[in-house]
């Protein structure tokens, strides 16, 4: 009996021993929270909300107006909460602010969640920034060219769009008129007036002039669509395009996007153009050689080559497809630049997708333009007018780029362009393209040419 009694008063003693050994692993190994997107959102205050965290007993809770946390709003550093939400109060209307949580039970803190940004609805009081964005952008300690993409019939001097370019711009790209389409009307024959007018604008008024773009699949003339000769001979007729275009505008036109989106959406394969169809898989080299050519001849040896594309930040095959062509083109020494269009979202892509693409052209000695720049707030066709919330959000987006831009090595930096003027005359709102169905405001300036929270988010971005 003893025997037996002993032996229960040892199983009993390493079942107690396990299940403390146990409980103490569960202690040790307490979770750090998800924090969540706040809900309703108003002009004083916010709900916090994160995920629960098993084991934890409370949660504590830090609000900043700052995402590293330097300082924090009053009453918000390590607040105790008991529930999985907080209505954080008394905060400033059209403000940012940051929020974080950590579990906590009785023996040990989490490590701190991700951080939420939130930006309370109603106006902040403060008048948007009239500075000219050229000239903040010409005092950092790397320069580099604002660009602002145009068209032809914008340019009449005195007008809204003339003040607005020659004050707070020094880098233009043509929306459209300088591609194949629109240049080349038959074999050797060329329409230049628009595309000239362009130039002629940039030049006289010192403002950078940026070429966009010569081999495009979307802007391919008909008579070349439907040219009937062979391969090789289709091939000599891009050459000769190339070669022409490089040349009438040798010493005028400072950089050019030789192939714009050569690279396809799915799966990191090359887009299946005309242009890869008739001319094989080195078309991209070829049009960069014939190019380079082109300059060289016109004793234009400063032209800068850039190869151009969208969506990469995200799409991680296709970021990897345009590396590769990259690379090959760097190898044989074709090419000096990349451009990143950022046609982004107030959402998306996130900070660190940015810096993650745009660090690899970083080591690859190539410099950056980011060419296209715009940023929807509607992208769901959830809004039927453009709200602080979205106002103020947009705002943040366009500061977080400009300061990922302008914090690049000076030998990476070239021209941050944004895509268009206007948000009335933006490409994207009813973009059949884009599937956005509805209304957008993407853009620097509203539909009577003033400045927009955006264009504050622009300068801050330089600071």
């Amino acid at each position: 009996m003893k025997i037996k009694f002993l032996l229960i008063l040892t199983s009993l003693f390493f079942c107690l021993n396990s299940c403390s050994k146990d409980d103490n692993e569960v202690a040790a190994t307490l979770e750090a929270p998800i924090a969540n997107a706040p809900k309703e959102v108003v002009d004083n205050g916010f709900r916090a909300k994160w995920n629960y965290v098993s084991n934890s007993k409370s949660y504590l809770l830090d609000v900043s107006t700052n995402e590293n946390f330097t300082s924090f709003v009053s009453g918000y550093e390590s607040k105790p909460v008991t529930d999985l939400n907080e209505v954080v109060v008394g905060l400033t209307a059209g403000t940012q602010y940051f929020y974080r949580v950590r579990a906590k039970n009785e023996t040990e803190i989490s490590g701190y969640s991700n951080v939420i940004s939130v930006v309370t609805t109603g106006l902040s009081g403060i008048p948007e920034d009239p500075t000219f964005l050229k000239v903040k952008a010409n005092k950092v300690a790397n320069p580099f060219f604002v660009g602002m993409a145009v068209k032809a019939a914008q340019l009449t001097s005195g007008s809204g769009y003339d003040i607005i370019l020659k004050n707070e711009f020094s880098s233009i790209s043509a929306e459209y008129e300088m591609k194949m389409d629109p240049i080349s009307t038959a074999s050797g024959v060329y329409n230049w007036a628009a595309a000239d007018k362009i130039v002629a604008y940039g030049n006289a008024n010192g403002i950078n002039v940026h070429g966009h773009a010569l081999v495009w699949h979307n802007a391919v003339p008909n008579w070349l669509k439907d040219f009937s000769g062979t391969d090789a001979e289709f091939a000599l007729e891009v050459k000769k395009y190339i070669t022409d275009v490089v040349t009438h505008y040798a010493g005028k036109v400072k950089s050019w996007d030789v192939v714009n989106e050569a690279a396809d959406d799915n799966g990191g394969n090359m887009r299946n153009t005309i242009f890869l169809q008739r001319m094989g898989p080195n078309y991209i080299k070829d049009c960069f050689q014939w190019a380079r050519d082109a300059a060289n001849a016109a004793g234009d040896t400063s032209l800068l080559l850039f190869y151009n594309d969208y969506a990469t930040s995200t799409n991680i095959p296709k970021q990897d497809r345009v590396f590769t062509i990259v690379d090959d083109l760097k190898a044989s020494n074709l090419i000096d630049g990349i451009g990143f269009q950022m046609h982004n979202t107030y959402l998306s892509p996130t900070k660190a997708q940015i810096e993650t693409d745009l660090n690899r052209a970083v080591t690859k000695g190539l410099k950056i333009h980011i060419s296209e720049l715009d940023i929807q707030v509607n992208q769901s066709n959830d809004i039927s007018t453009f709200t602080n919330e979205r106002r103020l959000a947009q705002k943040e987006k366009y500061k977080e780029i400009v300061k990922i831009y302008n914090a690049l090595p000076a030998a990476n930096k070239y021209a941050l362009t944004v895509w268009g003027m206007k948000d009335n005359e933006s490409w994207i709102p009813y973009s059949t393209e884009l599937n956005h169905v509805g209304n957008d405001w993407p853009l620097l300036y509203d539909s009577n040419f003033a400045v927009k929270s955006s264009h504050t988010g622009f300068l801050e971005g330089l600071d």
